[in-house]
């Protein structure tokens, strides 16, 4: 195994890890009574997370104590925080960082919202690439020689 599979195996492998403690947080009896429903939708809205996350909480309270969060107040928050993950500069840096798009903005602008994303990924897209081909062995040589050789060149 190269070098560059291990280096990418495990930045994967973190990335993965950290995604999960982005997206699975469990929540206690306590903070299901006491959240600030609010807060915690504003932060799901900058995330851009649509309004079908509601259910994870819902789900989580119900097996936790039967405590059931406030809708209401979450989707305030979301809505306000949604304010600030649709905007230009925001889609552009989530495509430049090889974020995926989500498309919980409402319709109005989304053309631009759009663009700023394409053009975003496009960078990421272009620097991933450069990244690639100035590894060593661009082309998946291993130490025993075998790999992807274009037009069939040995070197």
């Amino acid at each position: 195994m190269s070098k560059t599979s291990i280096v990418f195996s495990l930045m994967s492998a973190a990335l993965f890890t950290l995604s999960g403690c982005a997206t699975t947080q469990s929540l206690t009896p306590q903070q299901c009574q006491s959240s600030n429903w609010q807060e915690v939708g504003y932060t799901d809205g900058i995330r851009g997370r649509s309004g079908a996350y509601f259910g994870q909480y819902t789900n989580q309270c119900a097996s936790v104590g039967g405590a059931s969060p406030n809708r209401i107040q979450w989707e305030q928050g979301r809505q306000q925080g949604l304010k600030t993950y649709c905007t230009e500069l925001n889609a552009y840096k989530i495509g430049r960082e090889g974020y995926d798009w989500q498309p919980v903005c409402p319709l109005e602008g989304i053309e631009k919202l759009e663009e700023a994303y394409s053009q975003g990924r496009y960078y990421y897209i272009r620097q991933r690439d450069l990244d690639y081909l100035r590894t060593p062995y661009p082309y998946g040589y291993g130490h025993l020689g075998f790999g992807y050789r274009p037009y069939r060149y040995g070197w």
